[in-house]
């Protein structure tokens, strides 16, 4: 027999007066539109510069909840086309105009250079922090 532990449910009232000043300062909290999209995605990216690979971090929830709005929103409008890996790379690098070196929390530039280039697979190891990134599955770079 599974025992389960008894969470207090707050209040709809207390949620919302927590909820609104939440949705005030992130500016959006669910990516409907296009103009939710952009908001979203760069709020998502000035989260990953902060939170960089902590997963302990406290904004990392607030990173997980929007990277998923994201991605619904991505999985409906864009499609990502079969490709190789480094191409996926190069794709997902030419959508937020990133350089090579903007992507330091993920690689060194040379070894960036490496996997554009044909030189290097990606690694395991890279692909996950590729895929935390830019918030898609790692599969996508393996």
């Amino acid at each position: 027999m599974m025992t389960q532990l008894l969470k207090v449910v707050p209040e709809p009232q207390a949620i919302l007066r927590a909820w609104m000043p939440f949705k005030s300062v992130v500016g959006v909290t669910s990516v409907r539109t296009a103009d939710d999209y952009v908001q979203a995605r760069a709020t998502v990216d000035a989260l990953v510069d902060e939170i960089r690979a902590d997963e302990d971090h406290p904004l990392a929830d607030v990173l997980d909840y929007l990277g998923e709005q994201v991605k619904r929103y991505e999985d409906v409008h864009f499609t990502i086309p079969e490709a190789q890996p480094r191409e996926v790379l190069r794709f997902l690098m030419e959508q937020h105009d990133l350089k090579q070196e903007d992507l330091a929390d993920c690689a060194p530039q040379s070894r960036i250079s490496d996997i554009l280039n044909g030189k290097r697979a990606i690694s395991k190891d890279i692909a996950k922090k590729l895929a935390r990134r830019f918030n898609v599955h790692a599969d996508l770079f393996l």
